[in-house]
């Protein structure tokens, strides 16, 4: 399926990873049977491995697939972060800025890797640290200083960072019904001073989910399953930004159908209820 999309123009192709499947091995597969198609994470959750780890996996698929790695990369949602990963989830669009911070440092190799932050100390010196670390460099060389970025983010504060920090923003679910709600954080993040790109050439790579079947209904109930998941469980019932998102496109009494029905064990219920 690979080789007949990259035949056919298929600009790019996009793994994911919530609390399954890891989101960067695949790319190890995919890079040997494609030639040119871009290979984009969407997305690696900041929370499964520290900015240095995945700094270094991306650089690997860059020098494997001669250039071709995007970098996706989210905060998810405390009920994955925290339950799954075993980590903290506070004040995520602060973590996201130093994770990229880092890992921007990690490419370009100006100098050893050293960093002041609130969540991310490299060398760490912290409660049980040996005192021993110090600062290095990669040993491998990028073949681009500059391996995008891209954002998964849904929030408007998180669609500003976007805009600010990345070279692209990945809309895990988006409407038209949307665009002006999108355009105002974006528009946001573009105006920061310390805004790496402007709208002219920062890349929008909306996801499209896709399900072959002869029959359109039974291909489209699949997707039901999916949407049922993202808007009814994942995440608590007070706390689910998936949630967020259909509810701002106008589907909050459906939704809030969904969510009961998923969190009270009637999967099947709840993706019967999606229009």
């Amino acid at each position: 399926m690979l080789a007949e999309a990259e035949e056919v123009g298929v600009e790019s192709m996009w793994t994911a990873e919530s609390y399954g499947s890891d989101a960067i091995s695949p790319l190890a597969w995919w890079w040997t049977r494609t030639s040119a198609i871009r290979l984009g994470t969407a997305m690696c959750q900041i929370s499964a491995r520290t900015p240095i780890a995945l700094a270094m996996a991306a650089a690997t698929i860059d020098h494997l697939s001669s250039g071709r790695m995007v970098v996706g990369i989210g905060a998810s949602g405390p009920q994955v972060v925290e339950g799954w990963y075993g980590q903290p989830y506070p004040r995520p669009l602060e973590r996201t800025r130093e994770y990229v911070e880092i890992m921007r440092a990690v490419w370009t190799r100006n100098e050893p890797v050293a960093y002041s932050g609130r969540h991310y100390q490299l060398p760490y010196t912290g409660d049980g640290a040996a005192g021993l670390g110090k600062p290095l460099k990669s040993t491998v060389h990028p073949l681009g200083s500059d391996i995008p970025v891209y954002l998964g983010a849904e929030g408007p504060k998180n669609v500003a960072l976007a805009a600010e920090i990345a070279d692209g923003w990945l809309p895990l679910w988006f409407s038209p019904k949307s665009d002006d709600f999108y355009r105002k954080a974006l528009t946001e993040g573009f105006a920061r001073p310390t805004a790496r790109r402007d709208q002219n050439s920062f890349d929008v790579a909306g996801v499209i989910w896709v399900s072959e079947h002869d029959d359109v209904e039974t291909a489209a109930a699949r997707i039901k399953s999916v949407i049922a998941l993202y808007a009814g469980g994942m995440g608590a019932k007070d706390v689910n930004f998936h949630n967020d998102v259909f509810v701002r496109m106008g589907w909050g009494e459906v939704c809030s159908k969904v969510q009961e029905l998923y969190l009270s064990g009637r999967q099947r219920e709840a993706a019967e209820m999606i229009p």
